[in-house]
């Protein structure tokens, strides 16, 4: 019964990220069926064609809880706790200790389950159709890309000395709602994400219709994320590689018809500046965010000023935002999501400028100075204004030290920084303290491998059901 109960809770959860309706412009021609007993192919694909749940139920909370954004004491106030999303966004932005993580813990799990169910559903198929290796490798896809995003929150920072007895996430490998959910450890979901991705990777096809769909270069680039999160470089250096020989176009924010609305910090700021689906993405995938509002979330002054006067991503990235009336209300926000869409709905898919600077510090991290340097160059030739001029580096730390620089500027409110801090902070060189000043309540800072890094595992919900171990606080 307890194993039944956390099913139909994952089922309800779904259903608060779904009602939302977003992103089904594009989708609205492909059938709208509610599959109780999928039993073919046909069917299969209509589930993973569902993309408010397969495409964009990932969690936000890290992005959050990182420091490329504050509150004032008046926009937090501004947060009023009208649904448990909003609670849960707001505890999380002060790093509450006891904070829950509901929303985000149930819909990547939605994921899982509809992942796990169209697996199932193939084992009793012929496998001489040509689409059930492509369905094959997109449900594996997805499982190990949820699975991914609950790691990053839900498990410890991957260490190689404590994988395999530190705790991670069940690893729910199967439909069926009475399967034991246990915690295995972080080796063992990491090798489940490899693994599912190595497979995939085989199965998926070069092209796809729609990028929501995945690719067998989207397979690779979330393969490189992967072992990047896992610090295991060579692997990360060589996906990302293997990913930009399938799909390497940048875009070049000079061209003002690849940016529509890219002029000056304060023009056009209503609208974004990128179309959905555009050149980099190589997998489409967003979160819906509680807190991330380009109206009330200011820019970190230390991440905007990190921008210079020639660099294109300053006006195309952030805007001014407005009240509800339509005017300017002097609160620089972020508008350079690659969804196409403002705020709350943030792109955190793949994409090949993450791909250049993965491979880039991979490089550096091996000593190639040259070779970072050159994939740097490659991507900054792209944003800055010309007449660009490459950088050179004096040694690999320095050619490290300038990637990561811009890869906080160029992957800001993707989604990755949450991350890239727990990694980071392990080497005292990049380690930081987290603060959130706010003028009426003192919060506790986030100081560098805190275990708040890594969030509690939904109490009521689950802990009490399965009776599985809490993460330590």
């Amino acid at each position: 019964m307890k194993h039944y109960q956390i099913s139909k809770y994952i089922i309800v959860i779904l259903l608060l990220y779904t009602q939302t309706g977003c992103q089904k412009d594009f989708l609205d021609q492909k059938p709208d069926l509610s599959i109780t007993t999928p039993s073919t192919l046909a069917d299969c694909q209509v589930i993973l064609d569902n993309y408010d749940r397969m495409n964009g139920s990932y969690p936000d909370h890290g992005e959050a809880a990182a420091d490329n954004y504050y509150f004032t004491d008046a926009s937090y106030d501004a947060l009023y706790d009208y649904n448990v999303k909003i609670q849960e966004s707001k505890a999380n932005y002060i790093w509450d200790p006891k904070g829950e993580h509901v929303v985000q813990w149930g819909a990547p799990y939605a994921v899982v389950y509809s992942a796990n169910l169209v697996l199932s559903v193939l084992e009793k198929l012929p496998i001489d159709d040509p689409n059930y290796k492509i369905i094959k490798g997109s449900a594996l896809f997805y499982r190990a890309f949820a699975f991914y995003h609950l790691a990053q929150l839900f498990c410890k920072p991957y260490v190689t000395t404590t994988a395999t007895t530190d705790l991670g996430i069940p690893l729910r490998l199967t439909p069926e709602p009475n399967e034991k959910s246990a915690r295995g450890t972080v080796q063992q979901v990491y090798d489940r994400i490899t693994q599912d991705l190595i497979e995939a990777i085989v199965l998926l096809p070069v092209e796809v219709k729609i990028k929501s769909r995945p690719s067998k270069a989207a397979a690779y680039a979330a393969l490189a994320r992967t072992y990047l999160a896992m610090e295991d470089y060579p692997k990360a250096g060589k996906m990302a590689d293997e990913c930009l020989k399938l799909q390497n176009t940048l875009i070049d924010y000079n061209e003002t018809n690849e940016i529509p609305t890219a002029t000056t910090v304060k023009s056009n700021s209503s609208g974004p500046s990128f179309t959905r689906f555009n050149a980099e993405v190589i997998f489409q995938s967003v979160t819906i965010s509680g807190t991330l509002d380009p109206n009330i979330a200011r820019i970190h002054p230390l991440l905007y000023n990190s921008y210079s006067t020639d660099d294109r991503r300053k006006s195309v990235f952030f805007g001014e935002g407005s009240d509800w009336m339509g005017n300017p209300n002097g609160v620089i926000g972020f508008r350079g999501n690659y969804d196409g869409t403002l705020n709350p709905v943030l792109f955190m898919g793949l994409a090949t400028d993450e791909m250049y600077l993965i491979r880039a510090e991979c490089y550096a991290h091996a000593g190639n100075t040259t070779l970072a340097m050159t994939d740097l160059n490659t991507l900054l030739a792209k944003r800055m204004m010309p007449p660009y001029i490459n950088r050179t580096a004096a040694n690999p730390n320095d050619a490290l030290v300038q990637i990561l620089t811009e890869r906080r500027k160029e992957l800001v409110f993707r989604t990755l920084r949450w991350t890239d801090l727990r990694r980071l902070n392990k080497d005292p060189q990049f380690a930081v303290t987290l603060r959130r000043d706010m003028n009426t309540i003192t919060h506790s800072p986030l100081l560098p491998n805190d275990p708040r890094y890594t969030f509690l595992i939904p109490t009521k919900e689950v802990i009490e059901l399965t009776d599985i171990e809490q993460n330590p606080r």
